[in-house]
């Protein structure tokens, strides 16, 4: 999966963990709410940049991850989309029928595993709740003059949230609900590569696969996308146990196949700080100082995995008999 390249010093920046509060909760289309979340008392909540994203530790310990959507110069609020999710795991629907303004909540992050990177132009495609991390990223494109366009999908009009904030912007953007135009034309929108282009899609796993398709002739690092959901991964690469030695212990964890690294950890007691447990979120991004990780993940691109210096335990295994990872 193509993906922007990111230095070990975004990805592995510090993750604050604190509570903020529910100031407000809208109802912005069919199934789908905002949230404003403020700091207690009032104070100033951590800088983010485009295509960030926060853990929210909700009822019974469920923690979720939602794109920041709101206006990154508001030091003292975030505003995250939420959709209810028919096969909801809890966290959607905690959101929607138990949260409410007032309310505390944890907070992780931001994290940053999607940031937009400076290009001449961009073109935007969304399906549904993808809308939301790319809301910034216009913001940020327009305030720095650089052409851009938005292809926005979704069921029904009415399902589609924020289109009262982008009707501002004009024929810039092309609102496709899919009961009046059908499937997204990703290749006419799409087009041939062009020098100084950059694209960015978030959506369902269908969609960007769609995207990876109408994209095969650009640059491997033109398309950036980000998934809500993991990416669907092959067996992996050795299916015996194998050790993990921990290198400012020296102690040594042996990783059974029933069991991913994360859990063989916390079963010795060793705590790694971990969220979505499906190679999403980068929580827990790892060091890895010896041998070669089987990654297994949806975040990092081909040449971090070429590198093989970090990986997400909680889903990533080993190609090799032992990994010596910085803990």
């Amino acid at each position: 999966m193509p993906q922007v390249e990111q230095s070990n010093e975004t990805r592995r920046s510090a993750v604050d963990r604190t509570v903020v509060q529910v100031a407000e909760k809208v109802r912005v289309a069919d199934g789908v709410v905002t949230l404003t979340l403020t700091a207690p008392d009032g104070g100033r909540l951590p800088d983010w940049t485009p295509g960030a994203h926060v853990d929210l530790t909700l009822g019974d310990g469920l923690s979720r991850q939602y794109s920041l959507c709101g206006d990154r110069w508001d030091a003292h609020s975030y505003r995250v989309g939420v959709l209810l999710e028919p096969a909801s795991r809890g966290g959607s629907r905690y959101v929607h029928e138990q949260l409410e303004p007032g309310h505390v909540v944890g907070l992780g992050g931001p994290r940053n595993h999607f940031p937009l990177v400076p290009a001449e132009s961009y073109l935007f495609v969304a399906g549904g709740i993808g809308i939301t991390p790319l809301l910034p990223m216009i913001v940020q494109a327009q305030l720095l003059g650089a052409d851009w366009r938005l292809l926005y999908g979704g069921r029904t009009r009415s399902s589609m949230a924020f289109l009262a904030e982008l009707s501002a912007y004009g024929d810039r953007v092309a609102v496709r609900p899919q009961d009046e135009s059908g499937l997204l034309d990703l290749a006419g929108f799409v087009g041939d590569p062009r020098p100084g282009t950059e694209v960015y899609s978030c959506g369902p796993a269908p969609l960007l696969t769609a995207m990876e398709a109408a994209c095969a002739a650009w640059p491997a690092r033109a398309l950036h996308t980000e998934r809500f959901a993991a990416a669907e991964q092959g067996p992996p690469v050795r299916t015996a146990a194998f050790d993990v030695q921990l290198h400012r212990t020296g102690r040594t964890v042996t990783v059974t196949p029933d069991v991913s690294v994360l859990e063989a950890l916390g079963a010795a007691g060793v705590d790694v700080l971990s969220s979505c447990r499906q190679g999403t979120c980068g929580t827990c991004e790892t060091t890895v100082l010896a041998g070669v990780p089987d990654h297994r993940d949806s975040l990092l691109s081909d040449d971090e995995r070429a590198a093989g210096d970090c990986m997400y335990p909680c889903v990533s295994r080993s190609c090799s008999d032992r990994l010596v990872l910085d803990l």
